[in-house]
């Protein structure tokens, strides 16, 4: 273990580090919907992703969560190592999820500039940061909204098999948090790097599994990481409908609390 200068502790999580070649990183924290966290929290669990690393900052929110056992866990920050596709075409992978996010713009700042270092020493040219696009209404089928910090790359992702919208100038908001500054800051350490943005319902209490789905559909088309598709729309349908149930009750409270009040605007923005 071994203290970084920007206040952050990193720890190393396994023996010895793996010889990665040119992986590609992909990011999946906190934010509307959880869409982002759900998505890379999924190709953890299918592709038996390793933790390679582990973080922690004292400008970590000042709360604890609460486990299954009932005991108390820290707030985290995880990179993971997963290894996907068949033979040759093999690709490596780095994971970023976490239970949080930093909480001010300085920690954030200087988070993603920690992991850009640490994405060069792993020879990282390409990121993919993840997120969702909140709305007023439940999506029946969720867009997935593109943008990049390189307009070739950009272009890569415009393949009519991919199905996104690069066109979001005017309607995706400010991309805040490690999701948008990891490209900004990406785009001066020469590392390019594209946001998935998927649309997704603007409750707090509301999981977007759907718009996750709609990120691992675009992936999976872009990079062929064996992801069995078909088996994961099973478990997300089952998921979607338990939380339908809730969140027509949530949708009605809303309604209710709005009535007579201005009517909210039906512009996508993404907030966190």
């Amino acid at each position: 273990m071994f203290v970084m200068p920007s206040e952050w502790i990193m720890t190393q999580e396994v023996k010895h580090l793996p010889r990665l070649h040119h992986p590609l990183f992909i990011e999946g924290l906190p934010g509307i919907g959880n869409v982002g966290k759900i998505a890379v929290d999924v190709l953890i669990d299918e592709l038996n992703a390793k933790k390679l690393y582990s973080f922690f900052s004292y400008k970590f929110p000042h709360s604890v969560f609460v486990n299954e056992k009932n005991l108390v866990d820290m707030p985290k920050l995880e990179l993971y190592r997963a290894q996907a596709g068949k033979g040759k075409k093999k690709q490596d992978l780095l994971l970023l999820t976490g239970d949080i996010q930093p909480i001010d713009e300085e920690s954030c700042y200087r988070f993603c500039e920690e992991i850009l270092q640490l994405l060069k020493r792993f020879s990282c040219t390409e990121i993919v940061t993840t997120g969702g696009v909140g709305l007023q209404n439940i999506p029946e089928k969720p867009l997935v909204y593109c943008t990049a910090n390189d307009p070739l790359l950009l272009k890569e992702y415009k393949q009519k098999q991919l199905h996104v919208e690069t066109r979001i100038f005017g309607v995706v908001g400010p991309i805040i948090g490690v999701t948008g500054i990891l490209l900004g800051l990406g785009q001066r350490h020469k590392v390019k790097g594209v946001a998935l943005l998927a649309e997704t319902f603007a409750h707090p209490l509301y999981l977007g599994v759907k718009g996750a789905k709609e990120i691992l559909r675009v992936l999976e088309a872009k990079f062929k990481l064996g992801l069995d598709l078909k088996k994961m729309s099973k478990e997300i349908l089952e998921m979607e409908t338990e939380i339908m149930k809730k969140t027509q009750e949530w949708a009605a409270e809303m309604s209710h609390t709005k009535a007579g009040a201005k009517k909210v605007s039906q512009e996508a923005n993404y907030i966190g």
